[in-house]
């Protein structure tokens, strides 16, 4: 019962955060609003989650989400001095990164956290669901980005959200 009046317990307290921030508001009608729109979305689009999300590893989800903001940060400020050092010097390159994931959430936050990180972005998922193909704004080393995609990105999203 507890389940279907809050299908996504993560996901309502998430949905109201970003509303509070959106709001940049800690008056109590935004709070009220935040945490009453956190409970309704996910309650009226629980038909459209194909599958049921669990966390297996609620830590080391914080920490793949700090991981991200740090690299977020770094990289907005390498691709900024790239950018206006000598552009004519940028080594752009597409690299096929094999996947360990299968579930769809997981390949989905991979590759929107790829999109996220200033420098990369998620161009193709292969139709067998097994390689995802990103371009690099500036690599030297296809085997690098794609080496530090698999260990800063996949592999605590695959302990995460799916089993072992």
């Amino acid at each position: 019962m507890s389940s279907r009046l809050l299908p996504h317990p993560l996901l309502t307290p998430a949905l109201a955060g970003v509303w509070l921030l959106l709001n940049n508001s800690l008056h109590p009608g935004h709070i009220i609003l935040g945490i009453l729109l956190g409970w309704l979305i996910p309650l009226f689009t629980l038909r459209f989650w194909p599958e049921t999300v669990t966390i297996h590893r609620p830590l080391l989800l914080l920490r793949f989400t700090l991981v991200v903001l740090h690299d977020i940060v770094l990289a907005n400020l390498v691709v900024a001095r790239r950018i206006l050092g000598r552009p004519e010097k940028l080594r752009p390159t597409l690299v096929e990164v094999p996947l360990d994931l299968r579930g769809d959430l997981a390949i989905s936050l991979l590759a929107n956290t790829i999109c996220l990180t200033p420098g990369t972005v998620s161009a193709r998922l292969s139709g067998d669901r097994r390689t995802l193909l990103v371009h690099a704004l500036d690599a030297a080393d296809a085997a690098v980005v794609r080496a530090q995609i698999k260990a800063r990105y996949e592999a605590p999203l695959k302990e995460v959200f799916e089993p072992c």
